[in-house]
């Protein structure tokens, strides 16, 4: 039984050591990219929460925070980002605070390249202190003992420094982005003197607009546009790959839905379509508000599907219509 159980939270260990992903990546981009730390040129905060699986009995939740802002004189972005982390079965929890800086550099007139650097530290807690070993049981008294005698020695947490880099090529409608996390692979495992390292995440991703008032005489369609969008996704033997669509009218309200594929037909189902996502978020004066639901379409069970909801506040929201060709357009 005990050797179950070790095996098992082994298992464990290396399902915990893929990060975790958000579906609202393209509205909330600092969740994929620190190059975007201060990409529009002005200070802004939010908040990102997401929940899936509750109808599975293990409810597992993601909260991301962020905060940047830009200094104009050096072109460059400064911010800081929470990660935070809990499945509720195993009381596993994982936290990780990063300070990320990216740098704008002009191209040519249209094109602008930034680089980024994120340094983190991180906390994965297993929670072994639910963990009842059978030497710790008194059958006959029913007393539990504190003690173990059992020789595998696990840790309850691990600490860890983690580096990260991603770079972004944009224009004034476009832009196309890659992410490398983990490049020192730290050692994550929970024995005492075991050697896991964090396998490497590498992200693809592309949002590509097409502004509709170059087919339109439509004098509103000038402010609406139509993007394709796409992320790829891999870390040790896990793969997705997300095709979709959003349609923003009047850059006040946008709407959007993605495929999200397994390619390589990994994890813990091997259909194709993982799930169909939906999205859609609101601008109000310098807030921006969005949802997204994922329905699941694997042969994994009724999950109950994934809510995300976010909010974010730009202190300077006026500023993206001033020199926009400076600023990376997202919604």
């Amino acid at each position: 039984m005990r050797f179950i159980l070790i095996l098992a939270l082994f298992i464990c260990g290396k399902i915990y050591s893929q990060d975790p992903i958000f579906t609202q990546t393209f509205l909330v981009p600092e969740t994929i990219n620190t190059s975007f730390t201060g990409a529009i040129r002005s200070t802004k905060l939010g908040v990102l929460h997401r929940s899936q699986w509750t109808h599975l009995g293990v409810e597992i939740n993601t909260n991301f925070m962020y905060a940047d802002t830009w200094f104009e004189g050096f072109k460059s972005g400064l911010g800081v980002t929470f990660l935070n982390h809990t499945e509720s079965e195993s009381k596993y929890s994982f936290n990780q605070i990063n300070l990320n800086y990216a740098l704008a550099i002009q191209l040519n007139d249209e094109w602008f390249v930034r680089p980024s650097i994120s340094v983190g530290f991180g906390l994965k807690d297993f929670g072994f202190q639910n963990i009842l070993l059978g030497d710790q049981i008194n059958i006959n008294s029913g007393v539990i003992n504190p003690i173990t005698n059992d020789p595998v020695l696990l840790n309850e947490t691990r600490t860890f420094f983690d580096f990260s880099s991603s770079i972004l090529f944009n224009n004034e409608n476009s832009w196309v982005g890659l992410t490398v996390r983990h490049l020192n692979q730290p050692n994550i495992s929970m024995t005492e003197d075991g050697e896991t390292p964090l396998d490497i995440f590498i992200s693809a991703h592309a949002n590509l607009e097409f502004p509709l008032y170059r087919f339109s005489n439509n004098r509103f369609s000038d402010k609406n546009s139509l993007y394709f969008l796409t992320n790829f996704m891999m870390q040790s033997k896990f793969s997705r790959l997300d095709l979709g669509t959003q349609y923003v009218f009047d850059n006040k309200f946008s709407v959007g839905f993605l495929f999200a594929t397994n390619p390589l037909k990994t994890g813990l189902s091997n259909d194709f379509l993982s799930s169909f996502d939906v999205f859609g978020g609101i601008k109000w004066e310098g807030f921006k508000f969005g949802y997204s639901y994922d329905f699941n379409t694997s042969r994994i069970g009724v999950t109950g599907g994934t809510h995300e909801f976010s909010i974010s506040y730009d202190f300077s929201y006026n500023i993206r219509f001033l020199n926009r060709y400076k600023c990376v357009s997202y919604f």
